[in-house]
């Protein structure tokens, strides 16, 4: 055992330590897999409060922004000077932004703090997953990512109740105070388990790519996320946003071919496995963003599921991407192998897909829930699979960035996948509403003040949105019946707009899958691993 304040020259945690690092890998993992779920279910109560409904979605915008450009700063820092620092920092500023977050009095001072809570969260998305790889080796990885998949799905079942419960009985600032005792905790796992590592030479950060990155990265992510609401898609300003990032991104991938020290390293693309587990991981992420934002949205619209129970919608899917993920897993772990296991997660998740393209205003609860379970197989198998892959075929040395830019091509892909599939939803519900709406029902809209291409297709099932409507049509048994016509319409609409928008999100999954042909078998390693001084060939094993 190392004496209090000793040094060694790598991340490696051996002995009984590797099992507090786990522990605290885990806690890190659940608490910030929760904090998301925990504060979209607030965020009615929280707008309600602090007013500012037409920036609220700035909320869940600025947590991901944050995260997202922080990501490859984080694993290549905790390359060069060990994780445990930027571990320590992160849940540092986690807490901290937890802490004003709570006491936030406007909705601009709570999106400012929840950015501060997003740099934190840049180092939960990524530490977690470099520290499993330096517990245990390639083989025995597969079966802990495995947990941290079921640790996800966990979260995202829990989170729903919890949020609402805190919310509704304490308060919701709360739902930012809870996690102050689960960082001091996952703090004290730290700075127990995790090694300091000794830097034996002067490294030099390249902190022109890194501000590169940053201003490269920031336009882009701003474009996709106000087009097709803020900014039209041919807008001159959403396009100047996203020629200004390219152009920064350009200048950023030139720096990292001269740059001693680079934050993505150009070698890692060299790779054919790496860049086919980013393209896997990019398309399945896309794939799965449709489900997790849209599918409580069809079942309260099509279904007619009162909004109380969305916190419950996707628990089959969750449970079974639970399951898949600690089968898969172990099956990994015991075989050494892995191109079978991912091809079948990948075609269940198309297979999902194409079941969530079929669903309309006749398809029963049994239906859904047999179309999340299969999707939910898919993506439980496919998902922790990705990082043991390529985590695989690099030197140990590199092993926080190649996570790094697994999770960040993730966050990318939901930044961008969410306003796309928004935009599509939107237009199509706008379109059936137009052409199914009853002449005298579009008069009396009309006469109230409501078009139907104003309406927010994810608002318009909340009970104070169709209060606000319903108060615009005549008192009395007409203005019922006209009133109910135009439910049906918005239900119908729904149920056709969510099923164009499984299409695009089954090109998704079809792109996942034909990825996913091409992914190289090389025999996972076992300690070996930590010793190798240059990547392995991609060759099949």
């Amino acid at each position: 055992m190392r004496a209090r304040g000793e040094t060694q020259a790598s991340n490696r945690i051996t002995g009984r330590k590797r099992w507090w690092a786990l522990g605290a890998v885990l806690l890190t993992m659940f608490f910030s897999s929760l904090d998301q779920t925990v504060v979209s279910t607030a965020i009615p109560t929280i707008v309600s409060e602090l007013h500012g409904f037409n920036i609220y979605a700035w909320l869940v915008t600025a947590y991901m922004m944050a995260s997202a450009v922080t990501v490859p700063l984080y694993g290549k820092l905790s390359d060069m000077y060990g994780r445990k620092p930027f571990f320590i920092f992160g849940l540092t500023v986690f807490a901290v932004g937890s802490i004003l977050s709570g006491q936030a009095q406007t909705m601009l001072e709570l999106i400012l703090f929840r950015g501060v809570q997003g740099i934190g969260a840049g180092a939960m998305l990524t530490m977690p997953r470099a520290t499993i790889g330096d517990i245990f080796n390639p083989r025995e990885r597969g079966q802990w990512m495995g947990v941290i998949g079921a640790v996800f799905g966990l979260a995202s079942i829990i989170g729903p109740t919890l949020g609402g419960w805190i919310t509704d009985t304490i308060g919701w600032r709360w739902i930012f105070y809870i996690n102050l005792p689960v960082a001091a905790l996952a703090i004290i796992g730290v700075l127990f388990a995790l090694p300091s590592v000794r830097v034996d030479a002067r490294v030099q950060l390249d902190w022109r790519g890194s501000l590169l990155l940053v201003v490269g990265l920031i336009p882009i992510l701003l474009g996709f996320t106000w087009a097709g609401g803020r900014l039209a898609w041919t807008s001159p300003e959403l396009i100047l946003l996203f020629a200004l990032g390219a152009v920064f991104l350009v200048l950023f991938a030139v720096n990292e071919g001269r740059a001693k020290n680079p934050i993505l390293e150009p070698a890692l693309f060299r790779s054919g496995i790496f860049n086919t587990t980013l393209l896997i991981a990019l398309f399945m992420t896309m794939a799965m963003f449709s489900a997790l934002i849209f599918l409580p949205l069809f079942v309260q619209g099509a279904l007619e599921y009162s909004a109380a129970s969305s916190g419950y919608i996707l628990t089959p899917m969750m449970l079974s991407l639970v399951v898949a993920s600690m089968v898969g897993g172990q099956i990994v772990t015991r075989t050494g192998r892995y191109r079978v296991l991912a091809l079948t997660g990948a075609g269940l998740l198309v297979a999902g897909l194409l079941l969530f393209t079929q669903m309309s205003l006749a398809t029963t609860w049994v239906g859904v829930v047999r179309n999340m379970i299969v999707f939910g197989l898919g993506l439980g198998t496919l998902l922790p699979l990705l990082n043991t892959v390529v985590l695989n075929v690099f030197p140990y040395r590199v092993m926080g960035s190649v996570s790094a830019t697994q999770q960040f091509v993730r966050s990318l892909a939901g930044v961008i996948a969410a306003p796309i599939l928004g935009t599509v939803l939107a237009r199509s519900v706008d379109a059936r509403l137009a052409q199914d709406l009853p002449g005298g029902l579009k008069q009396a809209m009309a006469a109230g003040g409501v078009q139907p291409g104003s309406l927010d297709p994810q608002q318009l099932l909340s009970a104070q949105a169709q209060q606000a409507i319903r108060s615009r049509f005549d008192a009395g048994p007409a203005g019922d019946k006209l009133y109910q016509q135009f439910i049906d319409a918005v239900h119908g609409a729904l149920a056709s707009g969510t099923r164009e928008l499984f299409t695009i999100a089954l090109v998704f999954g079809v792109l996942a899958l034909v990825a996913t042909l091409f992914l190289a078998e090389v025999r996972l390693k076992r300690d070996e691993f930590f010793d190798e001084p240059a990547a392995a060939s991609d060759g099949p094993a």
